[in-house]
Formats: C-alpha cells, sequence, structure tokens
C-alpha cells in the first residue's frame, strides 16, 4: 500500500496496539503515557492509566519511549557498490539503533541519483530488502540541471552537490557557475540544496604548504591538509548564494566552529539555511586520534577539543539544527588500516547503529535531556525532509515509529554484534550509554532484544507522498 493511502487519524477511536511508558518523550517533554496505535499510526497521547479494554500493550516500563531516530544522511552505496554497503545491512542497522527513517544520499551508488534513470535504478535495488523506511536525496553535478525538475516530481526529497571532489567519478563537484545554473530551478521548486562545503583553494594551498617528508600516518598531517578556511569560505558563499537566490541552503556535516558565527549573522538576516553536524564531530577530538588510526578519517576532519565544545554550544543554541550520521561505509581493505596512511585511505565512518547513544553518551555529561535528542535526531532532521508531520514526533497523526531504549545502561561497542556489512569503526571498544532495546516501525516490531522481524518490514517514501 503507497504510503500515501493509509488512513491517518487524529482521535483516540479504537487502537490495535498501545505502547506504555514512564519515560515518554513527546513535543512537551518528557512524561508518562500511553501511545494509541491504530493501523501503524498514532491516534492519540494520553495518561499513564488510560488502557483500553481488549488491547494489546507493550509494556516499557522504566525504559524510555521515543520517536524513531530520522537518518537524513546516510550512504547506502547500492546498485554498483553493494560491496561497500546495501540496503539489507544498511537498514538491519538502523533498525538495531532505533533509526526508522533513512534519506539515502544520491552518491556512492553506480549511477548516482542525478538522472531520472538513474533514480529508477534505485528503487529497483531497494524491492523488498528494506527493515525500515527509505526516502533519496537527487544530486546535483555539472551540466544535469535539466533533470533536477524531473528528479523532484518523481519524489526525490531535495538536491545534494559537492563543493570539493566527491571521491567517486560518478558525482562530480560544482563550482559557483554551476550553483548560478541552478539554483533559480530550486528555488522556484521549493527545493533545498544541501551542500558538502569545502572549498578547493584552501586545501590545495594547505597542501601545497606541507612539509617534504611530513609522515602520512600521522592525524595531524589529515587534519592540516584540510584546514578550517576551505569550510569556512565555503559556508560564505554558500550564505551569499542563498541570499541572491532566494533558496534554501542546507549545510550538511558541519566540522568547522569558525564558520558558527557567520550563519548566526545569516539567519539574522532571513537567510534560509539549516545546518547539521555528526556524532563523531561530537565525540573524537583531534588530540586523541593516534598515529595510523585510519578507522577516524572523514571529510571535513574531525578536529580538536576546543572545536569539538563550540559545536555543543551552537546545538544548544539552535544554530546547529540537528544531528545526522553521515554513515559512509566502504571494504576494511580501503582504509589502508595496516599502512595507516591518513592521505590515500578512503574517508567515511560508519556509526549508523550507534548514533543515537553516541550522542546521548556526550549530552548527558553536558546536562541534557532525552527531549534534546529527541529535537536533534528525530524532529530536527524531519523537518529537513519536509517529513515533520508525519516523522520524527510522538503525536496523533503520526507514524508509530518508536524506540524503546534504556539511556541508563551501559555497553562496550562491539564490531561484530554491528549490522552494517563491514565492522571497522572508530567507536570499537568505547563504552557508551544508551541501550536500545525495541524498535516499532508504523507500529510493527521490527527489533526487539537483538531479534529482527522476520520479512522486512520498510517502505520506499516518495516527497510528493509523504
Amino acid at each position: 500500500m503507497p504510503a500515501s493511502s493509509q488512513a491517518r487519524s487524529n482521535t483516540p477511536g479504537t487502537a490495535d496496539l498501545i505502547v506504555r511508558g514512564r519515560r515518554v518523550v513527546t513535543p512537551e517533554g518528557e512524561r508518562p503515557a500511553v501511545i494509541h496505535i491504530r493501523s501503524g499510526v498514532i491516534t492519540a497521547v494520553s495518561g499513564f492509566e488510560d488502557i483500553p479494554a481488549g488491547c494489546a500493550v507493550h509494556e516499557a516500563g522504566e525504559s524510555a519511549v521515543m520517536p524513531g531516530v530520522v537518518d537524513t544522511h546516510v550512504h547506502i552505496n547500492e546498485p554498483g557498490r553493494t560491496e561497500w554497503e546495501g540496503f539489507a545491512t544498511a537498514t538491519r542497522a538502523a533498525a538495531a539503533g532505533g533509526v526508522t527513517t533513512l534519506i539515502e544520499m544520491p552518491l556512492n551508488s553506480i549511477p548516482a541519483t542525478t538522472t531520472v534513470a538513474g533514480f529508477g535504478e534505485k528503487i529497483a535495488a531497494v524491492s523488498g530488502q528494506i527493515s525500515v523506511d527509505v526516502g533519496f536525496w537527487g544530486g546535483v553535478v555539472p551540466g544535469n540541471a535539466s533533470e533536477l525538475r524531473h528528479l523532484w516530481e518523481a519524489g526525490v526529497f531535495g538536491f545534494k552537490c559537492f563543493l570539493v571532489p566527491s571521491g567517486v567519478d560518478e558525482f562530480r563537484h560544482v563550482g559557483e557557475a554551476d550553483l548560478r545554473a541552478v539554483l533559480p530551478e530550486l528555488a522556484a521548486l521549493s527545493a533545498p540544496l544541501l551542500a558538502h562545503a569545502e572549498l578547493l583553494g584552501p586545501i590545495e594551498e594547505a597542501v601545497r604548504k606541507r612539509p617534504k617528508g611530513v609522515p602520512a600516518n600521522r592525524y595531524a598531517t589529515w587534519l592540516a591538509s584540510r584546514p578550517r578556511e576551505a569550510e569556512n569560505e565555503a559556508v560564505a558563499l554558500l550564505l551569499r548564494l542563498a541570499g541572491e537566490f532566494k533558496t534554501r541552503i542546507h549545510v550538511v556535516h558541519l566540522s568547522s566552529s569558525d564558520s558558527i558565527p557567520q550563519l548566526r549573522q545569516a539567519r539574522a538576516r532571513g537567510i534560509r539555511v539549516s545546518v547539521e553536524t555528526c556524532p563523531h564531530y561530537l565525540t573524537f577530538v583531534a588530540e586523541e586520534i593516534a598515529d595510523g588510526a585510519t578507522q577516524f578519517k572523514c571529510s571535513p576532519p574531525i578536529r580538536e577539543l576546543e572545536n569539538r565544545e563550540k559545536l555543543w554550544t551552537a546545538l544548544r543554541d539552535g544554530t546547529i539544527d540537528f544531528i545526522v550520521s553521515d554513515h559512509s561505509p566502504c571494504p576494511p581493505a580501503m582504509k589502508l588500516y595496516e599502512e595507516g596512511d591518513f592521505l590515500r585511505a578512503w574517508g567515511g565512518i560508519a556509526s549508523l547503529q550507534i548514533g543515537l547513544p553516541a550522542v546521548w553518551t556526550q549530552a548527558r555529561l553536558r546536562g541534557y535531556a532525552l527531549s534534546h535528542v529527541a529535537e536533534w535526531m528525530c524532529r530536527g532532521p524531519a523537518r529537513l525532509a519536509g517529513l515533520e508531520k508525519r516523522k520524527g514526533t510522538i503525536a496523533a497523526g503520526c507514524d508509530a515509529d518508536l524506540v524503546i531504549w534504556n539511556p541508563d545502561a551501559r555497553f562496550s561497542v562491539d564490531p561484530a554484534r554491528l549490522h552494517h556489512r563491514h565492522k571497522l569503526t572508530p567507536y570499537a571498544g568505547r563504552e557508551l550509554f544508551g541501550v536500545v532495546e525495541t524498535t516499532f516501525l508504523r507500529g510493527r516490531k521490527v527489533f526487539d532484544q537483538e531479534e529482527f522481524s522476520a520479512a522486512p518490514a520498510g517502505q520506499i517514501l516518495h516527497r510528493d507522498k509523504a
């Protein structure tokens, strides 16, 4: 049944499932509550004792009940590079991590999602494999301006571009002239442009100034090769063009805290810009990354302790809107772990399954509540994709996507227990807080106490049917 054809009720009626817990995270805050569900949709959220007779009840007890996590930045790589990841493995990892909605980036699959034909191949690859709901971003590359409206009408949620080489030949980066060619069309569509915000000039200058013979296995070598200026100048370019063309701009995976003041100023001027960051930028610091530890390599890079704390401050004041994984896996051999060469290793971190506990572990240290995490990892990403009336909130009329988890339980990350296709991760051995117990997708239990449902229950999401 198409997602749009489900009946969506705002009245309690007769529930076919009740989820009850003492720590239910609603838009009004964390409280004891009963969630009434009918045909996969939340029909009401009521008081703790409001249990209708003859209805199936799932008791969450003292565990937290939160909206299913919405992750709008994942690379699943199928078709074409399924050996890197794939819809079956990625969506199982998502379900195990309490993630119920994924919006996939237009790369690193072959073909990239830059044409309607490529989008069709993507949809065909998904069929029958997905354990959670999945939608797609389209891509902006040089020369594909004529495809954008067609992709939008086909159901992509917006468009992604790179301002530096992406690392794969089939998704070329764009310059200012390319952006000027597509931004009027995106403004007319009211489609957001998601941008990998680094510019080549500062990177090339940093490489030119790099001393000869500097060890490639030192993290400091990689960090120096991707200076903050590359991000700062790219953000400045995007803000200037957003103001000129009145286009919605979204800065993906912000790493440089130096960009935060200009983002604040742009918003004060009415520029339509939103910003995300990622668990690894909020968890790790450059000073603690060992030589040769290429599992930490990503672009833009993980920066210093002082930078990390400024990102947390920007989350607190709303300059950074939300947190997503940027799950970017590859075969372990591409990480060159034995050589430890940061300059040649693939840049990307696989963290889809452990994003929620990684963020919560750092958030609780800083005095944040579960309601903050729900805003950053559920409601915020849903708003970017235009899914806020359906996903990311425990409220009447929304899909019954829920994660039940124990935020007080600790565990050590065991790569063998991850469901990503490949297990190499910088979180290996790290102690985190927050154990996911049960995940519901549209009222159906898709993960429960380390067990998955018998058949994949995910749906393909299309913007025009959302």
